[in-house]
């Protein structure tokens, strides 16, 4: 009990109760104290001198492979065109759950997920109606900006309605002009189903001449 007594008496006497200026006791100190780089920091051991090395070209993150290209890119196998359409397995394998709790399947369920995501990531800019409207547009041109930002296209110009599939899916992985790229933000199939909501949205408002299969 005495002893007991002594332990209690001790610890109590080790916790004072304010903070040490003491380096921390630490039984494996090469696990604390060891050689790195800080981030950004030079290196001499590449060739290049960057300390954060970029991806190994080629590598993709674990479960995002594609292994069909035409989905991948929106270019044909050999590279030589843009896809005309949304890629079939795209189409087949689309599912969408609405508000309702109704499923739909392919080509419906693409659209009604596209005009989901597109309300999200290309609104803002280009506006919900597709016409370049976008509020980050209208909000750019009030005189408290001072600067109007560029208005970004209109979705409904003969260039973009008989622009192919593929070019469309392109712009939005990979961005053009004042667009950035979206592949961080918008997902593959995403990105097709954007495609499919936006020639829904044009055929809403095409003129009547036959421009539009």
């Amino acid at each position: 009990m005495k002893r007991l007594a002594a332990i209690v008496v001790l610890s109590a006497l080790g916790c004072r109760g304010q903070t040490s200026e003491e380096p921390p006791v630490a039984l494996l100190r090469n696990m604390h104290q060891q050689q790195r780089y800080n981030p950004q920091a030079r290196s001499r051991m590449f060739a290049d001198g960057r300390t954060m090395r970029p991806p190994v070209e080629g590598t993709v993150p674990f479960g995002s492979l594609i292994d069909d290209a035409r989905v991948a890119t929106g270019r044909e196998e050999d590279n030589s065109a843009y896809v005309p359409t949304v890629p079939e397995p795209v189409v087949s394998q689309a599912t969408y759950r609405d508000d309702q709790g109704r499923r739909h399947e392919g080509m419906d369920a693409l659209t009604l997920r596209g005009h989901e995501r597109f309300n999200i990531y290309c609104a803002p800019c280009h506006g919900r109606a597709g016409d370049g409207l976008g509020m980050v547009y209208l909000r750019s041109r009030r005189p408290s900006v001072g600067f109007p930002y560029p208005q970004p296209a209109n979705l409904h110009d003969a260039r973009v309605r008989h622009m192919p599939d593929g070019q469309l899916y392109a712009t939005i992985s990979n961005g053009v002009r004042n667009m950035p790229s979206y592949a961080a933000q918008v997902p593959v199939n995403d990105r097709w189903a954007i495609v499919a909501y936006v020639r829904a949205l044009e055929l809403s408002q095409a003129p009547n001449d036959g421009a539009m299969p």
